[in-house]
């Protein structure tokens, strides 16, 4: 009964005739759906926006974009409308928004919770990188609505296992060595995970290790490869241009930028930039797979670093809240979260308080896969510490 246009023009009178498996679930479990919220177009894009219902703001400052594609969930908690929410995640579309809203987000591992029942859903090698997890205000309820989300599939778990913090073995890596395609990462950001690194040691007398994973440098690249590739039986990922032209006919992403420079196109800039750098894609086949094999030895070097009780602090983003449209100016950011998609391993975004003009600081927490039992329990205890969620205009 909900609109399920995806900010797609061509599908503005798409109504849902049945409810995605992990709305079921929460339904049963007695949640109350308060509505569906605004995306970017496809979900393929960090700064919610569409030309179906426009674009959303962060609480904090509404000059300021609240990331994608999850942004109106991310909006909502942060705005205190509710307290937990459903997002999808193929390049940090949980995590970003969560970061840039200065709430909880939760990537699981993959393959736990279904994606089933959304659009638009994962076909071919990107089932192996979707994630559909929860975000809320709360690290508290990050865990009961996982198990609920997950259904059977929180068996691969081990959320029943206690958690001793004091054994954890703790990593931070500040940055991503220096990608020419990425932002540095901004000082408060830096600051921030300091701090959480000295509380670490001060308060539970653990040893944080610095590491640094070369190949974290070649995140994008890694991500837009793996992201292109084919599956083990040889299928084709599928084509965003394709999408476009859902409910519609066949979108030419060239065609549509002429268009858009005139006023006349129904899509966004950022989705037919993303049509036409997909095409590019398809020039370099050797390249690509030269990548998808680094991708596949860095998911080795990451198990191994982290094991069965490793916490790795990354940055959620190098910048804090960026302003509306700025991300066109750095399309690629989103790399800091996306690697963690074709790795495959679960991540818990933290909130850290505010910077110093009053928006969301936060960290990535990592662990291998299935112990996502790990990154819930650090986010949990990190609330306590810094205070989690802070009320927009409060400061």
């Amino acid at each position: 009964g909900m609109p399920n246009t995806s900010g797609l023009v061509n599908r503005r009178n798409v109504i849902a005739t049945s409810d995605a498996t992990v709305v079921s679930r929460l339904k049963q479990a007695g949640a109350i759906p308060l509505g569906v919220t605004n995306c970017s177009e496809l979900c393929m894009w960090y700064e919610s926006s569409n030309r179906v219902y426009g674009r959303t703001n962060n609480p904090y400052d509404l000059q300021r974009i609240v990331g994608g594609s999850s942004g109106g969930e991310g909006g909502v908690l942060a705005a205190a409308c509710s307290v937990i929410g459903v997002g999808s995640d193929i390049g940090g579309s949980i995590r970003m928004p969560a970061f840039f809203n200065g709430v909880f987000g939760h990537k699981p591992t993959t393959g736990v919770v279904p994606n089933d029942g959304q659009f638009p859903n994962a076909r071919g090698v990107r089932t192996s990188y979707l994630c559909t997890g929860p975000m809320c205000r709360y690290a508290e309820d990050l865990e009961p609505v996982l198990r609920v989300m997950a259904g059977p599939g929180v068996n691969k778990l081990k959320l029943n296992e206690k958690v001793s913090l004091e054994k954890i073995k703790f990593h931070c890596m500040d940055h991503d060595g220096g990608s020419i395609f990425v932002s540095p990462v901004d000082k408060e950001i830096l600051q921030a995970q300091k701090k959480v690194v000295e509380h670490l040691e001060s308060k539970l007398g653990v040893q944080v290790r610095r590491v640094a994973i070369h190949k974290m440098k070649y995140s994008f690249q890694i991500w837009s490869a793996m992201m292109s590739s084919k599956d083990s039986d040889g299928q084709e990922a599928q084509l965003f241009t394709d999408l476009l032209g859902d409910h519609g006919k066949p979108v030419w992403p060239l065609w549509e930028l002429l268009k858009w420079l005139v006023g006349m196109s129904s899509h966004t800039l950022p989705a037919i930039a993303l049509g036409l750098t997909e095409k590019l894609m398809k020039l370099n086949p050797g390249g690509n797979a030269k990548l998808v094999s680094m991708g596949k030895s860095l998911q080795e070097e990451m198990e191994a670093l982290l094991g069965p009780d490793g916490v790795l602090l990354y940055p959620s983003h190098p910048t804090i809240a960026p302003r509306h449209h700025s991300p066109i100016c750095m399309p690629f950011n989103f790399a800091y979260t996306a690697i963690f998609n074709v790795l495959g391993l679960p991540v818990t975004q933290c909130p850290l308080g505010l910077s110093s003009e009053g928006l969301p600081l936060g960290i990535q927490l990592v662990a291998a896969s299935y112990n996502d039992h790990l990154t819930l329990a650090v986010a949990q205890y990190l609330e306590k510490a810094f205070g989690g969620w802070v009320l927009p205009g409060k400061v």
